[in-house]
């Protein structure tokens, strides 16, 4: 189901909503500028993420000069990503230009992918609009108020990252959203690349559902892929019912996002273990299931006489005992048949029947 569908049945009905995709999250590839300017690469991870199941893709669109002053101080791990400047590094991987996203726009759609690019500035907005059903914004422009009005302005449904906010900025973003009438979503997120798995944080999930019950919640992921995929199947447990992970065709590659993605193997392994924990986890609603059908009857009680009785005895509490199978008279019923009379003899270990009694 496409992203526009799903925020309408969420708009419909929330609760449906929810247990219809806790165990179908909606998976966003980002392949950001993992492609290094290759068109051919970009369309290799495309073709990669649709086949391993990914509902759609995301790159990032932004040009070095309107980003980051040239001073800028990297905020990453430089032992995976040595370029110390900000500006430095995004300028190797800012020369796709309309023409490009375009194309790689039209490639998602005859795959059936959906196709998706975080713009950094009101240029690439304007310009990208026309290929996009929604935006998402990155957490570092949540107080970027001149970048939201813009994107709030094309009046389309926004994925907001809140990596390195707290619930007062969040809560200043989404009322100054309020007046363009766009739907919001949120993802939790940890701004740091990448995040160790001991400051995954996925306690945030819960929190931003509770606190903020008129907006679906997602997840932005940073952490190193594992064999297990705890974090990313914890997520969804918790309620994060989007999930954003950078993906690559390569994850030996040095530098930039390729040593925290995931590849197509990852996602593929990510589905199959998330389709187990589905199993164990089995309905959402409290109710008897057909397995547990022969234990209901023969595991249960019915009441049986504890002695043999005369025909106009008077029954007592002792008169009666619950035992197995449960395929008769169920012993929720004994204080009604407590002084009631009985109208024919009865002996030990006979089920009761409602027949007897006066």
């Amino acid at each position: 189901m496409k992203f526009i569908d799903r925020l309408n049945l969420w708009k419909k009905d929330s609760l449906e909503y929810k247990n219809k995709f806790m165990f179908d999250p909606y998976f966003i590839a980002e392949i950001g500028v993992n492609h290094e300017n290759s068109i051919e690469k970009a369309k290799l991870m495309i073709e990669q993420a649709f086949s391993s199941g990914a509902n759609a893709v995301k790159f990032q669109s932004y040009k070095a000069d309107r980003l980051a002053a040239k001073d800028s101080p990297s905020y990453w791990d430089t032992t995976e990503e040595s370029t110390n400047s900000q500006y430095e590094l995004f300028k190797k991987y800012d020369s796709l230009v309309k023409e490009d996203y375009l194309a790689l726009k039209n490639y998602c759609d005859d795959l059936g992918i959906e196709f998706l690019t975080t713009p950094f500035d009101n240029f690439f907005v304007d310009e990208l609009d026309e290929i996009l059903t929604f935006y998402k914004i990155a957490s570092a422009d949540i107080t970027n108020y001149p970048l939201l009005e813009k994107v709030a302005s094309k009046g389309k449904p926004i994925i907001l990252s809140t990596g390195a906010s707290d619930k007062k900025e969040i809560e200043s973003t989404l009322k100054f959203l309020e007046t363009f009438n766009v739907e919001i979503i949120l993802n939790q997120c940890i701004l740091s690349y990448p995040t160790e798995i001991k400051e995954a944080n996925l306690g945030m999930i819960s929190d931003l559902i509770d606190s903020y019950p008129n907006n679906i919640v997602g997840f932005s992921d940073h952490t190193p892929p594992t064999e297990d995929f705890y974090v990313q199947i914890f997520s969804v447990l918790l309620g994060a019912t989007f999930i954003e992970k950078h993906f690559t065709f390569d994850k030996s590659l040095p530098g930039n996002d390729h040593y925290h993605s995931f590849d197509a193997s990852d996602l593929s392994n990510f589905y199959s273990k998330l389709n187990q924990f589905k199993e164990i986890y089995g309905q959402p609603v409290k109710e008897i299931i057909e397995i547990e059908l022969p234990a209901r009857k023969n595991a249960r009680r019915s009441l049986y006489f504890s002695s043999n009785l005369k025909k106009g005895s008077i029954i007592t509490g002792s008169h009666l005992i619950p035992k197995r199978p449960g395929n008769g008279l169920s012993p929720i019923n004994y204080k009604k048949l407590v002084g009631k009379t009985i109208n024919q003899d009865v002996f030990e270990d006979q089920l009761v029947e409602i027949e007897m009694f006066e």
